[in-house]
């Protein structure tokens, strides 16, 4: 039943966003060259994924986005863990990360394109600069927050490195670091979009951009919706992971 019922709320927000939609173009007057009407933006939406261009460009950018993500994702853990036992690092380390945290990934483009080309390698790089930040952050106030009672029964147990990292730490820390990966997630897949309009010749953003030049605004749109629907699902994705940890480790996650 509450599938059902979840299922119509997703019909009824997109016939909602349509509706809103189609009800901007007749009060505002527009003509289609300035904001295409949802039925050409659908017409446009099928022949992009019948000639399987859409497809092609999803494709890649989906591979830029997972080897960007969980590089970003595993590496920050990791430092994370360490960081958040080693205190005088962090304290060394912070000021750092305070400094560069707050740069843009994009700004960073002309950089990663001198240095590495066009192509697939700038993206993926600006995608683990985004992501990188969050997880770090998130995984090193996590594992400080640690209840000290787990690291007691550890020490009476005997539990040594890395053993007391995996078994105890991490499981006890995932709960807030899980709430870090939506986020980075969202980050990254907004960066990716980014990173593809200013260094890549093809992708989401890549085709964006080239519809925009040839303006094809119907197309534009199409590959705005396709990227929100693809982040939907990255979003729900994440969720499952997060379930099946739980499952696998009795903890509960947010």
């Amino acid at each position: 039943m509450k599938k059902w019922r979840k299922l119509l709320y997703v019909v009824a927000s997109a016939v909602l966003l349509i509706s809103v939609w189609q009800l901007v173009i007749i009060i505002g007057d527009y003509e289609e060259a300035l904001l295409p009407s949802p039925l050409t933006v659908g017409k446009g939406m099928i022949t992009v994924i019948s000639d399987g261009t859409i497809l092609t460009h999803m494709r890649i950018s989906l591979m830029r986005f997972f080897i960007g993500y969980f590089a970003a994702v595993s590496t920050a853990i990791i430092l994370g863990l360490i960081l958040g036992r080693t205190n005088w690092l962090w304290e060394l380390i912070d000021p750092i990360v305070q400094v560069i945290r707050p740069v843009a990934p994009i700004a960073w483009a002309p950089f990663i394109v001198l240095w590495f080309g066009i192509g697939s390698i700038p993206a993926i790089v600006i995608i683990y600069i985004a992501a990188f930040f969050p997880v770090l952050l998130s995984t090193v106030s996590a594992v400080k927050k640690v209840d000290t009672t787990y690291l007691k029964v550890a020490q009476n147990l005997e539990i040594k490195q890395p053993q007391l990292m995996y078994k105890i730490i991490f499981p006890a820390a995932f709960p807030s670091i899980a709430n870090s990966l939506h986020i980075a997630l969202g980050t990254a897949w907004i960066f990716l979009v980014s990173g593809e309009m200013v260094g890549a010749q093809s992708g989401l953003g890549y085709f964006i951009i080239d519809s925009r030049n040839a303006l094809d605004l119907d197309l534009v749109l199409a590959g705005i919706i396709f990227i929100g629907v693809l982040g939907l699902l990255l979003d729900k994705a994440i969720s499952l992971f997060e379930r099946w940890v739980e499952r696998l480790w009795g903890v509960q996650t947010n």
